[in-house]
């Protein structure tokens, strides 16, 4: 084949002008994907001063088969590898009572959250309410985004964005470069975009999980802080008191100036994430110090079908069918799951959800213990 030096450099133009873009960036990066956190800028959240280590334990036997489907059962560790398991940690009473990395991760392999993130933001709601930063999650969200008043969002409170009951105008479509999921996820104005969101539904009369409801709860979250950023209050508050073991970071939608992608993108390892989950194993207190008020942990995790609330939803968290355990969910996989009365925390991180549906796998693997 002849080479074209014309074609060659419009094709190479195109490329550059689509990957400036929303759209391009959509096409050149495709779904979401591990390695995004190598794709976005972030903000660093920084560790500081002694680990807090869980406690490693050989009273822990990995069972040597697995049942897959109706009746057809593999080898555990295979498992693992075929359900595309990058990460799983199973802790009780701050004993790591398994560890498992698949090739090519290891304890200090940073990976995205996902949508585990929308947990963190809450939590950060919670300990600025404890601030008096926030009144309380009854207050309309115009007292700190008035700009949205003029869109209908006077009745809209901090509470229905935290149930997803504020009936916000929001299509959760991962597969479509013009949505508003792919907006958010690969655009580059997002207080420019939440400035122009308007309502579906009534407030208050029905729950719809879409991420914008926790990114306008990041914005108010960001107004209520004055002048830091929200990866400096999680740093501040949670990050360095939680002796974690390694430096996080944030993603933003741009370099300059930018705001956390809050409804998805906080990048950290593992390990790290079980510390949150035993912070909610242990209702908010660490080591003799209450981070995050008891009350909040409470009723984060309890449900409330009122006002069109669900049985299975509260606060950003998603609820077992018997109530007594709780997760953070992220696509792809990722789970922080949460069982308090056993003082268990399931770490589950994938390169892809897989064929299981560890939505259910994680509660009956708490059975167990």
């Amino acid at each position: 084949m002849k080479f074209k030096p014309g074609k060659s450099f419009l094709l190479l133009f195109l490329i550059l002008l689509l990957a400036s873009c929303q759209v391009g960036r959509f096409m050149v990066y495709n779904l979401a994907d591990i390695r995004d956190h190598k794709k976005f800028p972030a903000r660093e959240i920084h560790r500081q001063g002694e680990v807090f280590q869980f406690h490693p334990t050989d009273r822990f036997k990995v069972p040597d088969t697995v049942t897959v489907g109706k009746d057809r059962r593999m080898p555990f560790m295979r498992f693992l590898d075929e359900s595309g398991t990058v990460a799983l940690l199973i802790i009780q009473r701050d004993s790591m009572l398994f560890e498992h990395y698949a090739k090519g991760y290891d304890a200090g392999s940073t990976v995205p959250s996902f949508s585990m993130a929308k947990a963190v933001v809450s939590l950060l709601i919670g300990c600025a309410i404890e601030d008096g930063l926030i009144k309380s999650v009854d207050q309309p969200v115009t007292d700190y985004v008035p700009e949205l008043e003029k869109n209908g969002f006077a009745n809209v409170t901090i509470r229905h964005l935290l149930q997803m009951t504020s009936g916000l105008d929001f299509k959760e479509s991962y597969f479509n470069p013009f949505g508003d999921a792919a907006s958010f996820y690969y655009g580059r104005r997002l207080r420019k975009k939440m400035g122009r969101m308007k309502l579906d539904t009534a407030p208050g009369t029905q729950f719809d999980y879409v991420s914008g409801n926790t990114q306008l709860l990041a914005l108010v979250l960001e107004r209520s802080i004055g002048g830091q950023s929200i990866s400096a209050y999680l740093e501040k508050k949670l990050w360095q008191p939680m002796g974690m073991e390694f430096d996080a970071s944030w993603s933003i939608d741009r370099t300059k100036g930018g705001m956390e992608k809050a409804f998805c993108c906080l990048n950290a390892c593992a390990r790290d994430y079980a510390r949150i989950g035993r912070l909610m194993s242990r209702k908010g207190e660490w080591n003799g110090t209450q981070l995050v008020p008891a009350a909040w942990i409470e009723e984060s995790t309890h449900p409330d079908t009122a006002d069109g609330g669900v049985a299975y939803y509260k606060y950003q968290w998603w609820i077992s069918g018997d109530q007594k355990s709780f997760m953070a969910i992220g696509i792809l996989g990722q789970y922080i799951y949460v069982h308090p009365e056993k003082d268990l925390v399931i770490v589950r991180l994938g390169k892809k959800e897989g064929k299981p549906e560890w939505w259910r796998i994680l509660p009956s693997m708490a059975l167990s213990f």
